[in-house]
């Protein structure tokens, strides 16, 4: 029941909020303005950099965490002593 409200109040926010771009008319103008090829190239180009940049700095970061984690779990295992 309460996955049915929570789908309901979720299909109704996106209606409300949706409801001004479909009464706005514009003649199709976005945003930015009237769309040409060379806008929409260059935001394709900016998809391309920006996922491997995303993939390449959360990489980098997992790496350096990695190491972090190895170098605390050697140093703890250095300083048991004992059975």
């Amino acid at each position: 029941m309460r996955a049915l409200a929570c789908a309901i109040s979720i299909l109704v926010a996106q209606a409300v909020v949706a409801s001004p771009a479909f009464a706005a008319g514009g003649n199709g103008e976005g945003l930015v303005g009237e769309t040409n090829d060379k806008v929409i190239t260059f935001f394709a180009f900016g998809l391309i950099v920006f996922f491997p940049l995303v993939v390449t700095i959360g990489t980098l970061l997992q790496t350096v965490l990695e190491r972090r984690k190895a170098a605390r779990k050697a140093a703890r295992l250095r300083g048991r002593t004992g059975w």
